[in-house]
């Protein structure tokens, strides 16, 4: 019987010829996320960073983007204790304040190649799955852990398998590819699974991969991956990460829990209504629901593309009356080109109010936080009551298209007559 790309992976990574599902492993990631929880991990092991110092510093990735710039004393003095940490133990790997998204940063700075194993104080960790990399989120003490040892354990997962066939027709994008999904089987029906993505992907760019392996994780995934091709490797040398990788994937016979099919060509626009990322239908048939916030960014979807997109719906038009649209693009690279091709412009012209690159109201820390009785439509990967900042509000998840044609509207619409 075959290797899934979970057990191959692992398997390197842990030093064996090969494991099994739920095998249990120890492991040397190649690389550690962390972001503002810096501060609170490495708090848990002051004493013994003291006495042993960090494993590695190349090992540690460490990104300032949640609260940026500090909205609060309790905040900068976080990012503050950050500085120093990355300073006293000669860490490699730091982006300060407005460097961009975690994730986002992570890649294009070429920190997830293809192959590696790659863990993360975040959920989103998963994300880097688009570049053929085992990518998982861990909590802090684990994190924790690995910044004074640099191992870890891993019960290997199980795995899924969806095959993808035919192309997207636009405005449909891989947002609405991805809700579907996560709708069909829910919020656990891939729990602790690696997620593997088959078929057709060639008709995905890496964008698109990357907006779907980012919500792996809400539909309970460890990963959820890509295999290496064209696309990939094309990405890889934009950003100097040639030679550098070996990549890794599924046998033709490997072995999986379910596999499942779709027809990229018969997704159509969709939204995740209040307050689960599951609860989804069609946007089309979302009849009058009035929104006063729109939010086009996040780690999700707040690339280039994104931003294009979103542009191209709004040009020459006006954000509904009584309505704001916030537009947070995924890293200072992103901003600087969305400004040099006329794409910021055009939101702006709009009526967008562009925020600096990070994660603030995705989660309800900085800058767009909902009031009570408020309704948003965003692109971000989650809606839970009070991921916004206010438990009395509501949040609905949609693609760029979907939300720049509805902030056009002051509610939700199908954007396919906007394209």
């Amino acid at each position: 019987m075959g290797k899934t790309f979970a057990e191959k992976v692992l398997a390197i990574k842990s030093g064996r010829d090969s494991v099994e599902a739920t095998q249990i492993v120890t492991v040397r990631p190649d690389h550690l996320l962390t972001h503002d929880n810096t501060a609170a991990i490495i708090g848990k092991i002051g004493d013994d960073l003291d006495a042993y110092g960090v494993a590695s510093a190349d090992v540690p990735v460490i990104v300032i983007d949640h609260v940026v710039p500090a909205a609060s004393e309790k905040t900068a003095t976080n990012h503050k204790k950050i500085r120093e940490f990355v300073k006293k133990f000669g860490i490699k790997n730091f982006y300060d304040v407005g460097e961009g998204i975690c994730h986002e940063v992570f890649i294009a700075k070429g920190h997830a190649l293809p192959g590696d194993l790659i863990v993360g104080s975040d959920s989103h960790t998963c994300t880097y799955g688009a570049v053929g990399a085992f990518a998982t989120g861990i909590d802090r003490t684990e994190a924790a852990a690995i910044m004074l040892t640099g191992k870890s354990w891993f019960k290997v997962p199980l795995s899924m398998k969806i095959v993808l066939e035919g192309e997207l027709r636009p405005p449909v994008s891989a947002k609405d590819l991805v809700l579907t999904i996560i709708g069909d089987m829910s919020s656990s029906g891939a729990n602790y699974m690696s997620v593997e993505f088959h078929g057709n992907v060639a008709a995905l760019d890496f964008e698109s991969r990357m907006t779907i392996a980012n919500m792996g994780v809400e539909m309970g995934a460890k990963n959820a991956v890509f295999p290496v091709d064209g696309v990939t490797e094309k990405y890889l040398e934009s950003i100097g990460a040639v030679g550098k990788w070996e990549a890794v994937w599924a046998d033709d016979d490997a072995e999986y829990v379910e596999t499942l099919t779709y027809d990229l060509s018969e997704i159509v626009p969709v939204v995740a209504k209040p307050h689960k990322v599951d609860n989804v239908a069609p946007a089309a048939e979302l009849g009058d629901v009035r929104i006063n916030q729109f939010l086009i960014g996040t780690c999700t979807n707040g690339r280039l593309g994104d931003l294009q997109v979103a542009a191209r719906v709004l040009r020459g038009k006006h954000v509904s009356p009584g309505s704001r649209l916030l537009v947070l693009p995924a890293s200072r690279d992103i901003l600087l080109a969305a400004v040099n091709d006329g794409t910021i412009p055009m939101l702006i012209d709009s009526g967008a109010t562009i925020l600096p690159p990070g994660c603030g109201p995705c989660l309800g820390a900085h800058q767009g936080v909902l009031a009570p009785g408020e309704t948003c439509l965003s692109t971000a990967n989650r809606n839970f009551k009070g991921r916004m900042g206010c438990k009395d509000a509501e949040i609905y998840l949609a693609s760029p298209a979907t939300v720049a044609a509805s902030a056009l509207e002051g509610k939700i619409v199908d954007p396919t007559e906007f394209a």
